[in-house]
């Protein structure tokens, strides 16, 4: 899977890794790889999510996602160039070798 850039959710996030793993960064947390069996969440609100991708691009991988939005929010919102860069401060220091 091709990684997701930079973005945001309007309210939480709850998924579960069905096949393989995924690589998975969200702000001020270390990167990590959850694997078939595993959930992850997502706070929503202010909170990036930096990445997620398949750390084996050669390899498939599937997760399910609920996402429970905010009234008359987006469900997702992508960062700009610019908020990236000033919000690089809150990314957890081992995602500098990650960085997507």
């Amino acid at each position: 899977m091709p990684g997701l850039a930079p973005h945001r959710h309007s309210g939480p996030v709850f998924g579960y890794v069905l096949e393989s793993n995924i690589f998975f960064e969200l702000e001020g947390e270390e990167p990590r790889v959850i694997v078939a069996g595993e959930a992850f969440w997502e706070p929503g609100g202010d909170v990036v999510h930096y990445q997620v991708s398949h750390p084996d691009p050669e390899a498939r991988s599937r997760f399910v996602a609920v996402c429970i939005c905010a009234p008359d929010v987006d469900m997702v919102t992508m960062l700009e160039p610019e908020e990236i860069i000033a919000r690089d401060y809150l990314r957890h220091p081992s995602a500098r070798q990650h960085q997507g």
